[in-house]
C-alpha cells in the first residue's frame, strides 16, 4: 500500500460495511467499551446515510479497493448553539502513523467552517491517547462534562475549539 495511492473523499453507500468495519475494529484493539460509545449507534452500520443532511459530512480515507479510515462533521445533538461534532474518527491500523489523521482532521475542522459552525466538540475514549494529542495539537481544550446528548456515555473525555 502506497501513501501516493491513498485519498480523502465523501464517503458513498457502497462504503457502509467496510467504515464500519474499521470504526468496530478498533473497540477491541484499544480496549474501548462497546456500549455507550460509537460501537453501538444505529447509524454505525449505515454511514452514508447517516451524513447526508444539511450542514453534514463524513470522509472516507481510501484507496481503489479498500476504506482504511474516517471522520465526519455533524451538528451536535440535543445542543442550543451553533456546534458542530466530530464524530466518528476512527483508523485502520494499515494507514496509522502515515499522516492521514491530521490531515482529516483538518479537513474536518476547514469543512466545520465553511459550513458556518462557530465552536467545533470532541467526545473520546481516554485509551486513544494519539487521537487526543492531535486534538490538543489543534488547539482543542478539555471540558469536565459532555456537551449535548450523544449518548456516549463510556466516552470520558470532552473537548471543544472555537472555529
Amino acid at each position: 500500500m502506497s501513501k501516493d495511492t491513498i485519498v480523502i473523499r465523501e464517503i458513498r453507500p457502497e462504503d457502509n460495511p467496510q467504515i464500519e468495519a474499521v470504526i468496530k475494529g478498533c473497540f477491541p484493539e484499544f480496549k474501548i467499551p462497546l456500549q455507550g460509545t460509537a460501537y453501538e449507534d444505529a447509524e454505525t452500520p449505515f454511514m452514508y446515510e447517516s451524513y447526508q443532511g444539511e450542514r453534514e459530512v463524513y470522509y472516507v480515507v481510501a484507496d481503489a479497493t479498500e476504506v482504511l479510515g474516517g471522520a465526519g462533521i455533524k451538528q451536535l445533538k440535543d445542543f442550543d448553539g451553533n456546534v458542530c461534532e466530530l464524530q466518528k474518527m476512527y483508523f485502520s491500523p494499515k494507514v496509522r502513523g502515515m499522516g492521514f489523521g491530521k490531515l482529516l482532521f483538518e479537513k474536518c475542522l476547514k469543512t466545520a467552517k465553511n459550513f458556518g459552525y462557530e465552536t467545533c466538540y470532541i467526545e473520546s475514549a481516554s485509551q486513544l491517547k494519539a487521537a487526543i494529542h492531535i486534538y490538543e495539537d489543534f488547539g482543542f481544550e478539555h471540558l469536565t462534562k459532555p456537551l449535548g446528548n450523544t449518548g456516549h456515555y463510556s466516552c470520558g473525555v470532552w473537548m471543544t475549539k472555537p472555529l
